[in-house]
């Protein structure tokens, strides 16, 4: 969204957040517009270099949607075209929301070769958060996975979805990247995957993704909602015998027959005058 490829009603949305429904309002991504699925589905890429990550290419390259046969399924995110590794496509928008939404720090784990040995000082500055022309990074995980006599291969693990953010963050601190794979999305790893194939998320991988995109679906209360639908209001709740309402007088239940109010009195009774 925040790269100008989403539009609602022919109008460009950048806005983290903004709420439409494909059944009322035109929804596209890259101007095809985006229908409502009979059945969701999701897939697990592991994307090649060289490959577009969008549904359509103006200048013909490749695009990730090639490589599945022409599914009409969207990235969740992207990589750019000279990065490789794990990439998950969806025709569940309510899924791919969450998952990007910044609030809920989605880890992404990459790993870079970069140039020459960073130092110390350098790898607390990725951790730690890099300032960018688009303002500063979060903090990020770094670990060190293997040196060579002119690069080393780290480990960067972040949690914004920002455009090349990796391949800036290393720049920044004097090491540009020369090879970058995302290897782990939120609660999914690449695996033994091999490149440029893909496959179908079972339940158990979607319901980890829903977790981490702070979605409930399937309990009583989404039902309730679904029959009600939209725009009814929720039903009463039914009051509890002798329950009030807030600001209601309270009423005192009368005596029982044959009771007092004070203390039991003992003795002989009085004869009456």
């Amino acid at each position: 969204m925040l790269a100008g490829r989403v539009t609602v009603n022919g109008v460009v949305v950048r806005t983290l957040g903004v709420r439409a429904d494909p059944a009322a309002d035109a929804i596209a991504v890259d101007g095809e517009r985006i229908t409502v699925p009979a059945t969701r589905r999701t897939i697990l890429l592991h994307k090649p270099r060289g490959v577009v990550s969008t549904a359509q290419d103006p200048e013909g390259r490749p695009t990730v949607r090639d490589l599945i046969g022409g599914a009409r399924l969207y990235p969740v995110g992207r990589l750019d075209v000279n990065s490789t590794g794990l990439l998950l496509l969806t025709n569940d928008g309510t899924l791919a929301a969450g998952l990007l939404h910044p609030r809920r720090e989605v880890p992404r784990v990459y790993h870079a070769k970069v140039r020459g040995t960073p130092s110390e000082e350098a790898i607390t500055r990725l951790r730690r958060g890099v300032r960018l022309d688009d303002g500063k990074t979060a903090p990020a995980r770094v670990r060190v996975l293997g040196k060579r006599p002119t690069k080393t291969w780290l480990e960067i693990t972040v949690t914004e979805g920002r455009t090349r953010l990796v391949r800036r963050m290393c720049e920044a601190v004097g090491h540009p990247v020369d090879k970058l794979a995302r290897v782990r999305f939120g609660p999914l790893a690449l695996g033994a995957l091999p490149i440029g194939a893909s496959r179908d998320l079972g339940a158990r991988d979607i319901a980890a993704l829903e977790i981490a995109a702070g979605i409930r679906r399937g309990g009583a209360e989404d039902a309730g909602r679904r029959r009600r639908g939209r725009g009814t209001p929720p039903r009463r709740r039914r009051r509890k015998s002798g329950s009030r309402r807030p600001g209601e007088a309270r009423t005192e239940a009368p005596p029982a027959r044959g009771a007092t109010g004070g203390a039991r009195r003992r003795g002989p009774r009085r004869p009456r005058p």
